[in-house]
Order: C-alpha cells, then sequence, then structure tokens
C-alpha cells in the first residue's frame, strides 16, 4: 500500500452559485502518476486549481501529509508550496529571458546558493530534460516540445516532490508527445516524483497513468477511480468505457 501523498475529501468547485463539480474524493499515493480526465468543460484544469492552491474550494478538505491545506496558516501553505513544481499548458516561460535564466529563476527566488552552484544546478535539470548546451537559448528560438521539456525542467528546479502538468502534450507532434511521456516516466521512477496530470490524450492516459479520476460534468461528480488500464478492462460505466475507447465502447481483452 503506498503512503497517501494527497487525500481529497468532499471537495466541492464552483464559481459563485454555479457547481462544477461535488462529492469528490480520492487518494493520491507517493510515486503516482495521478491523471485528471474527462471531457470538455468538466472541470479538470479547475481541480488542478484548487490542489495547487491556486482557488479555495467551495467545500471539502485538501490534504497534503496529513496537512489540511485550506486549514493551515498562510506560512504553512508556502511551505507546502515549495514542494510544487507545476508545469502549465504553454510551458510558461519569459521569452525575455533564455532557458537558463527560466530555469534559474525559481532558484534565485527561494534559496541562498551562490550564483556558480545555481549555474551548475541549472545546466544540471536542463540536462535531465534533454536540454543539456541549450542554456543560452531564447523560447522563440526552439520547438514546440523543446519549450515543454524546459517548463518541465523549470517545474523540477526545486527537486519538487510533487509535479503537477496542465496538458502536457497539447499542441505537440505524436513523437514529441511520446519523448514527453517517456520524460515523465522516467522522472517518476528514477527521482521517486508523484506526478498529477490534466490530460485527454488516451495515448499519454495509457502509457504514464497507474491511477486516476474521472470527472462526469453531467452529474456533476467523479464516476470511477483508479488505474486507467483496470478502469477499461473493469467499469461498468458506459462513459468511462466510450471516452477510454474514443467512442468505440469495445473494451480491450
Amino acid at each position: 500500500m503506498k503512503k497517501p501523498v494527497i487525500e481529497v475529501r468532499g471537495l466541492e468547485m464552483s464559481y459563485g452559485s454555479f457547481v462544477l463539480m461535488r462529492d469528490l474524493n480520492f487518494t493520491i499515493g507517493k510515486g503516482d502518476i495521478f491523471i485528471i480526465m474527462g471531457g470538455s468543460g468538466c472541470g479538470k484544469s479547475t481541480l488542478l486549481k484548487h490542489l495547487v492552491g491556486l482557488k479555495r474550494p467551495a467545500k471539502g478538505d485538501i490534504i497534503y501529509d496529513k496537512v489540511n491545506y485550506w486549514k493551515a496558516e498562510p506560512e504553512e501553505q508556502e511551505q507546502l508550496k515549495r514542494r510544487f513544481g507545476i508545469l502549465f499548458q504553454s510551458g510558461a516561460l519569459w521569452s525575455s529571458m533564455t532557458l537558463a535564466e527560466n530555469v534559474a529563476m525559481p532558484i534565485e527566488q527561494y534559496t541562498k546558493l551562490p550564483p556558480k552552484q545555481i549555474k551548475e544546478l541549472v545546466s544540471y535539470k536542463l540536462s535531465l530534460v534533454g536540454l543539456g548546451g541549450f542554456e543560452e537559448f531564447y523560447p522563440s528560438e526552439i520547438s514546440g516540445g523543446m519549450k515543454k521539456r524546459a517548463g518541465l525542467a523549470r517545474a523540477m528546479a526545486l527537486d519538487p516532490d510533487l509535479l503537477f502538468f496542465d496538458e502536457p502534450s497539447a499542441g505537440l507532434d505524436p513523437i514529441s508527445a511520446r519523448l514527453l511521456d517517456d520524460l515523465i516516466i522516467e522522472l517518476s521512477e528514477s527521482l521517486g516524483t508523484t506526478v498529477v496530470v490534466v490530460t485527454h490524450e488516451l495515448a499519454s492516459i495509457f502509457a504514464i497513468g497507474n491511477n486516476s479520476v474521472f470527472l462526469d460534468p453531467d452529474v456533476k461528480t467523479m464516476i470511477a477511480s483508479g488505474d486507467p488500464k483496470r478502469l477499461l478492462k473493469e467499469s461498468p460505466d458506459p462513459k468511462v468505457i466510450n471516452f477510454l475507447t474514443r467512442g468505440e465502447g469495445v473494451r480491450q481483452k
């Protein structure tokens, strides 16, 4: 049994009086690659914002290693946030900064390491994602897949326990998307990092995910959780099967 890293209990997400999702209950274990999945408009990215402290829940609790994030003091919330690495859909790199400067920014902001050590650490992080030697390149000078990997290097800058990805494969060609999937698996296995991914890409879901939650906008709650490959074989819910088979409704044998 994996140690629980994130526990979501009775979570309700809303915008004003409009309830997006309610009664969300799931656990993310240490080392999981956890997929947040469901159709368009179900609240996947909104759930990610709740998990990383960008949006307060209407109801319910999000617990990190027994610390209730939304009931913690601001100082404790900040300490928790330093354990997070976040890769947004666009990569969110500063266009006026080189890749090295982008990756160095959180290290300079949150540590007191000397410049030489920061430079060495930045080169190491970029080499981890296959961008060794690209330190002085600007985002406009590299491909979309490389931008995603540079964004990942920055997300990893402070050696986070938890990595959060919002549609990491969006806008990538199939080969670049597969390379990014392989990189996520490699980082999870080699560093023991827990990864939470918002995606609707089936290839990625089955390639990297070993745990998941499925959000359904019709009933405004989760209708499945667990390993996506197991859900494809065993879920009794036709919505889950249709999603995982691109509407074909044919189970995996």
